[in-house]
């Protein structure tokens, strides 16, 4: 064999190499939660419980993980008002787990898609800068199909690398039974975020 023909045949082990290696890039590693980490559920009004304060999905998660979970959701927040609102929650609490569901009021008032990315993308980087892990959960529009999770979500899991859950809201919004009113979950819905939070969690490790 030649010269340019052993050149020809290195080349195409190293692309062959390199292209395998795009499929086998290792998770991110996640620190567990320990006995006394804070978790910092941020959002709106999905967050802050409305329809069932007392049932909701912060508090019946605290119940099913053993952890601190501070509900830190303001009803009828918009995602630019949320990006204002989160640095001093993080400097008080110091989260090692941030649950960002955020966004529902932006796409409701038809408001820009990609300034929420921009706003949501920005409350990851500064939940990171604190240290904390996050879990980004997939927020439905409405169609004429019923409601769908809004795409961007999944793309902004994706590009940064964090946690992420799409499902259950979309399953709680096209279930009557599950809501509170048209939009709000009942502490049944509650619960069932809780569930599927909590079944993200440990999958990843965290606890």
């Amino acid at each position: 064999m030649n010269k340019t023909n052993l050149a020809a045949l290195f080349l195409g082990l190293i692309l062959v190499l390199l292209f395998l290696n795009r499929f086998d890039t290792p998770s991110p590693e996640r620190q567990r939660l320990g006995s006394d980490a804070r978790v910092l559920a941020f959002g709106d009004s999905l967050t802050y419980g409305y329809g069932a304060v007392e049932m909701s999905y912060p508090k019946q998660l605290q119940t099913r993980i053993g952890r601190s979970v501070i509900n830190a959701g303001i009803s009828g927040e918009v995602s630019s008002a949320g990006l204002k609102r989160l640095p001093g929650l993080l400097e008080r609490y110091h989260p090692a787990l941030v649950i960002l569901c955020h966004g529902g009021n932006d796409i409701l008032r038809q408001s820009s898609r990609e300034q929420l990315k921009l706003n949501l993308i920005a409350m990851i980087q500064l939940s990171r800068k604190s240290g904390a892990e996050v879990l980004l959960v997939g927020v439905p529009g409405f169609g004429l199909f019923g409601p769908n999770t809004v795409a961007l979500y999944e793309e902004i899991a994706q590009e940064k690398g964090v946690l992420f859950e799409g499902n259950i809201l979309e399953k709680i919004e096209s279930e009557p039974a599950l809501k509170s009113d048209r939009i709000h979950p009942n502490a049944i819905g509650y619960g069932l975020m809780a569930e599927a939070f909590e079944a993200v969690i440990k999958e990843n490790g965290l606890l």
